[in-house]
C-alpha cells in the first residue's frame, strides 16, 4: 500500500483548518495524512484532533523556523492568517511572508493560500466613496491577504490561491445573527442593498481544499474562488424565517450606518460588505458554483447548513 502523503494544516484548530484536518481524516481512500498545526497542542481542540486520528505539532506564524520545522516532509500545505486575532494588517502580511518562505526552505510541492480581493485595486485610495481604514487600506482583512498573494508568486512557491467567501457560521459566532427588533420581530441586517452575497458553510471550505489537492498540480498557480450559494439578503431572511419557524425581515441599512454600529472591526466590514455590493458581478463571478461543487460534491446550500445549525444562531 503506497504510503500517505501528508498535508500541513495552518490553524488546524479554526474554522477553515479544521475544517480541511476533519476532511482528511474522513476521506478513507484519497491518499492524505494530515499534519494538524496549532500553537498550542495541550488544548481542548488540538487533543480533540489527536483522538481523531491527526498528528499534532506546534507551530508559530510569528516563528518562521518553527513553521519550516512544521512543513518539514509535507507534500502539501493549507497557510492561512486570522486578522480578527490582532486586527493588525501588518501581522497579517508578515506572517504570510513566514508561511511562503517556510514552505520555500521545505520544498513544499503544492500550497494552497487562503485569501481573498485587495479591494484597493477597485477602490483606490483616493476613492471617498468609502472610507480609507488605518492609513493604507479601504478593507484591511481583504487587502492585507490580497497583498501577501505575491509573497508566494515571487518567491516561486507552487500555490492555489483560494477566495474564499462569507461563512454563514457568522450567524452563529460573529453576532451576525437576526436579532430582534422593540416590535419583538426578527431583523437580519446587512448592508447589501439587493446585491447577492456569495455565502459557504466554513467546514466546507476545507473539504473544497481537499478536493483542490486531490487534482494534483492542476490549480498550481491558480485562483479558485468558492461559495455554496449566492443569495440576497431578502432570500436569506426568507430561508432563515421558514427555518426558525416565525418571521424574519431584511433589515438593508446602508454601508454608513452599518460602519456606525461601533463593534471592533465594524468600519472594516462596512467597507466589506458595501465593496461587495458595489462590486458584485466581480465578486460573485470569482466565486463559481459549479466549480465549488465539483471540488466537493457534499457542498452545502444554505437551507441546508440552516436544517443543521439553526439551533445554534442566538437570537438574543
Amino acid at each position: 500500500m503506497a504510503e500517505k502523503r501528508i498535508v500541513a494544516v495552518v490553524g488546524a484548530t479554526g474554522a477553515q483548518g479544521g475544517g480541511l484536518v476533519r476532511a482528511i481524516l474522513t476521506d478513507m481512500h484519497g491518499g492524505f495524512a494530515v499534519r494538524a498545526i496549532t500553537r498550542d497542542v495541550r488544548s481542548d481542540k488540538a487533543k480533540e484532533l489527536a483522538a481523531l486520528g491527526a498528528e499534532v505539532v506546534a507551530a508559530d506564524l510569528d516563528s518562521q523556523e518553527s513553521l519550516k520545522k512544521a512543513f518539514a516532509g509535507a507534500y502539501g500545505v493549507f497557510c492561512l492568517t486570522n486578522f480578527w486575532e490582532h486586527f493588525s494588517p501588518e501581522k497579517e502580511l508578515a506572517q504570510a511572508k513566514s508561511q511562503a518562505q517556510a514552505a520555500k526552505d521545505a520544498g513544499v510541492q503544492h500550497v494552497i493560500w487562503s485569501t481573498l480581493e485587495d479591494t484597493r485595486k477597485w477602490v483606490p485610495l483616493s476613492d471617498h466613496r468609502m472610507p480609507t481604514l488605518m492609513g493604507k487600506y479601504k478593507v484591511p482583512h481583504f487587502d492585507s491577504k490580497g497583498e501577501a498573494d505575491a509573497e508566494f508568486t515571487k518567491l516561486g512557491v507552487p500555490a492555489t490561491f483560494l477566495l474564499t467567501s462569507f461563512y454563514w457560521d457568522n450567524l452563529i459566532h460573529f453576532g451576525m445573527g437576526p436579532k430582534k427588533g422593540p416590535d419583538g420581530t426578527l431583523a437580519f441586517t446587512l448592508p447589501m442593498d439587493d446585491k447577492k452575497l456569495p455565502g459557504i458553510a466554513a467546514e466546507d471550505i476545507g473539504k473544497c481544499a481537499l478536493g483542490i489537492f486531490k487534482q494534483g498540480r492542476e490549480y498550481i498557480g491558480k485562483r479558485v474562488g468558492i461559495a455554496g450559494e449566492h443569495l440576497t439578503g431578502t432570500q436569506m431572511a426568507v430561508a432563515l424565517a421558514k427555518a426558525l419557524g416565525q418571521p424574519v425581515r431584511y433589515n438593508a441599512v446602508t454601508p454608513e450606518a452599518y460602519r456606525s454600529f461601533g463593534f471592533p472591526g465594524a468600519d472594516d466590514l462596512g467597507n466589506m460588505f458595501q465593496f461587495k455590493r458595489d462590486f458584485e458581478s466581480v465578486f460573485c463571478g470569482a466565486r463559481n458554483l459549479d466549480q465549488s461543487r465539483a471540488l466537493n460534491p457534499a457542498l452545502q446550500t444554505f437551507d441546508q447548513w440552516l436544517a443543521q445549525n439553526t439551533h445554534r444562531i442566538p437570537l438574543e
